[in-house]
């Protein structure tokens, strides 16, 4: 497991300090700010598991940020440094990276304080299970009001032990399974939830470039193709956002930072043969065909057109921030950059796209997925045969009219219904999209933003402002 970095302050207090600059953009009350800021719940459990013949106590947390929309919503993860601040602090991320990409849930998280590797398959069921219990128990489990994800150290394989508890304390609850997302296909999840924080990271990057004059203000030019991209994690998002940038829009991972170290190429990793190698070796050192150097963190500091923090918060801080040789930072992490950091960074004109807008791909698939466990029906089912039906006629009038053969590839294309995996691709995209086309908006119409950043809380804290106002909780 990585180690805990050295935080500059608390974490919750680097996302309050980030979120005060879009108050005061907004000439929001104070009062107003302390109560979007604040912390609704938070709960911590301790509770015993026999682990090898002896007890052995384990001490979580669940934090409820925000219930303006329910149910509250995010991951949950398993880490040996998870405190409560750390909790909160993404708590509080939930609720604005809901808000900004228009998901209508509340904010919420989870961490156990344990090491996953050093626990066998059977002992994770038994603390995963333990922990569900005493979270549903308590109300901070639930389809309706609190609804967990994976995160660090978690999967697809606790999600589906977490369900299953859930359904087991719960058996007349008919939607049990939308307690949890990021499940197993098979036990209710969705096609692309996996892929979804890095897909998401991509379809951002892709808007951007969309965007001639946010390049050039960035320094750069053209699309995405070509780009020199520093990427720091190879875990779930790291890997999809670098495999597709690099499979699909021709960039070059010139440079990837794992806890051991740092492998530099300048003509670009193969980022699919480096993940089955650390598979393989569980290490990236000797992987041939590129440089290594230990220290990975000097690695940051790589000059570079983009660099994606995708690993752990507190990456760059006030230490190395005057250091960093980039033109566009991508936050695929969460918090990778200090609240310190990002006030030199913006001193320096680097442009950053911020995690609250750049991850939220994850959500956005986990709302799919909870629509879909409630509807009890896959999307497309009803519809992707009448569309194909639809194409054929389409197909047929065009020779019709045509007198000429439509080509195969082309009748493919007209013809094919969309499956579950194209809608969510699309619903996600479009999501994405929409959200970084209304952060740009804010910064043309609001001359006291002039950073992506406040941009997005700005957007977050908007709708979340105008919801407590149409309800009258102030």
């Amino acid at each position: 497991m990585p180690t805990k970095p050295k935080m500059p302050e608390s974490f919750s207090k680097s996302v309050d300090h980030m979120a005060d600059r879009a108050f005061a953009a907004l000439d929001l009350d104070p009062g107003v700010a302390s109560m979007i800021k604040a912390c609704e719940a938070i709960i911590e459990v301790n509770f015993p598991v026999p682990i090898k013949g002896r007890l052995e106590i384990f001490t979580g947390w669940r934090a409820t940020h925000s219930t303006h929309r329910l149910p509250a919503k995010g991951g949950l993860r398993f880490a040996p440094f998870v405190n409560q601040d750390e909790v909160e602090a993404l708590a509080a991320l939930m609720t604005y990276k809901c808000a900004i990409v228009d998901v209508p849930f509340g904010g919420s998280k989870g961490g156990l304080m344990i090491d996953p590797a050093k626990y066998d398959r059977d002992e994770l069921q038994l603390i995963t299970r333990r922990f569900a219990r005493e979270l549903i128990r308590k109300g901070f489990i639930s389809p309706s009001t609190n609804v967990p994800a994976p995160d660090m150290g978690t999967g697809e394989r606790e999600m589906a032990w977490i369900a299953d508890t859930y359904k087991q304390l719960n058996p007349e609850n008919l939607n049990y399974a939308a307690c949890v997302t990021g499940k197993p296909v098979q036990h209710g999840g969705i096609a692309g939830r996996i892929e979804a924080t890095g897909r998401g990271v991509v379809y951002v990057m892709r808007e951007f470039f969309r965007h001639a004059d946010d390049v050039k203000a960035a320094g750069m030019s053209g699309g995405l193709g070509g780009k020199r991209i520093v990427l720091q994690g190879l875990g779930n998002v790291g890997y999809h956002a670098g495999k597709l940038l690099q499979e699909e829009d021709k960039a070059k991972i010139i440079a990837l930072i794992e806890k051991d170290g740092a492998l530099i190429n300048a003509d670009g990793l193969p980022i699919q043969q480096v993940r089955e190698y650390i598979n393989a070796q569980k290490t990236i050192k000797g992987f041939p065909g590129a440089g290594f150097t230990e220290n990975g963190s000097a690695v940051l500091e790589m000059e570079c057109d983009i660099l994606i923090p995708a690993a752990l918060e507190a990456q760059i801080t006030d230490e190395n921030a005057g250091r960093i040789n980039t033109k566009l930072i991508v936050e695929a992490a969460n918090g990778p950059v200090t609240f310190e950091a990002d006030e030199i960074l913006r001193a320096r004109n680097i442009a950053i796209l911020p995690d609250a807008l750049v991850n939220a791909g994850g959500v956005t698939v986990s709302y799919f997925e909870w629509i879909r466990n409630l509807s009890h029906i896959r999307f497309g089912r009803m519809e992707r045969r009448y569309d194909e039906m639809r194409g054929e006629h389409l197909i047929a009038a065009m020779e019709n009219v045509s007198q000429k053969q439509v080509p195969d590839w082309m009748r493919q294309e007209i013809v094919k219904g969309a499956a579950e995996l194209d809608l969510v691709r699309s619903g996600l995209d479009d999501t994405m999209r929409h959200a970084y086309q209304e952060l740009r908006e804010v910064l043309r119409s609001n001359p006291k933003v002039n950073d992506y950043r406040t941009a997005a809380y700005v957007v977050a804290i908007s709708k979340i402002a105008r919801s407590y106002f149409d309800l009258g909780t102030y």
